[in-house]
């Protein structure tokens, strides 16, 4: 299963991420932006998502993703850390929010390296 120490060694490994308590629980930014918080008691992650996706992920598997309602008017969803098939699934998750937060330079820079 996965852990909210799994999804803190994991968004720590992208580049320019950081850790920032805000609103008393954990956040991570990049560049100075926030693409993921690990809220309440650290079963759940918040990420940056498209209204449109967001919308079609939590109709698709309503046991794994949901809208809190204080965020419903902003890009973010919630995804229940039980609820993911495995790790790579975390990581694909942390990643695209990642890259809708990270500035264009680190963006290039992460293409070259996979490449």
């Amino acid at each position: 299963m996965t852990t909210s120490d799994d999804v803190r060694e994991f968004a720590l490994s992208l580049p320019e991420t950081t850790e920032k308590i805000a609103w008393s629980m954990p956040t991570f930014r990049v560049a100075g932006k926030m693409f993921a918080t690990l809220p309440e008691d650290e079963t759940s992650m918040a990420v940056r998502c498209p209204k449109v996706e967001r919308d079609e992920l939590v109709l698709a598997e309503p046991q794994k993703f949901w809208i809190a309602d204080h965020e419903a008017s902003f890009a973010w969803v919630r995804v229940r850390l039980a609820a993911l098939e495995d790790l790579d699934e975390m990581r694909d998750i942390l990643l695209d929010s990642w890259r809708q937060a990270a500035p264009p330079r680190l963006l290039e820079q992460r293409a070259g390296q996979a490449g």
